[in-house]
């Protein structure tokens, strides 16, 4: 089991549900799926760039990437229904909880002038997103193979119901959010 999924068990599970002041053990909220997404920018979409974008995907979340379409057509970017425009990842169980230790305590680190995430990235119904500009910051992709910085969004599905009881799980898993004011 995961070192973090142990620990959420053991002990963050029973301190979120009485900082939330929640009685029942299934009501405290807890990690769903996470999501990693990213497209390729309209003038570069090519099979060339569409594989190296699944690659990196891949390298970096350790599963088969699922390929994205467009649901409507753009004129101004070129781009027509059904075009495929990007790729995604869904991560739950053993996974999951394994990209969200790596993304907190390795990728995080890596930003440089890095003071915590927005607060203003909550949804409303309990999920966050994080947008990634520079896919380097991940350990596994090999720099010297890189002929455009690809950027990603990473979203982290729970089962909270509001944003305070997402940001309170959050917190205590240990994302690096900025000081609520």
């Amino acid at each position: 089991m995961n070192k973090l999924k142990e620990e959420y068990i053991n002990r963050i599970k029973r301190e979120v549900g009485k900082e939330l002041k929640l009685d029942n053990v299934n009501s405290i909220p807890t990690l769903v799926k996470i999501v990693v997404n990213s497209g390729v920018k309209s003038n570069f979409i090519n099979n060339e760039n569409m594989d190296a974008l699944r690659d990196v995907l891949q390298s970096i979340t350790g599963q088969v990437a699922v390929v994205t379409k467009a649901r409507e057509s753009i004129s101004n970017f070129h781009i027509r229904e059904g075009m495929e425009i990007g790729f995604m990842v869904t991560l739950r169980g053993r996974r999951m909880w394994d990209f969200f230790e790596k993304v907190v305590s390795v990728v995080f680190p890596r930003f440089r002038d890095f003071r915590g995430l927005s607060l203003g990235s909550f949804d409303g119904h309990g999920n966050y997103t994080i947008g990634i500009k520079d896919h380097t910051v991940f350990p596994e992709v090999a720099t010297k193979y890189i002929d455009r910085v690809k950027s990603l969004q990473i979203t982290i599905v729970t089962t909270a119901k509001d944003n305070h009881e997402a940001e309170v799980l959050l917190r205590h898993l240990g994302l690096p959010l900025q000081k609520s004011k």
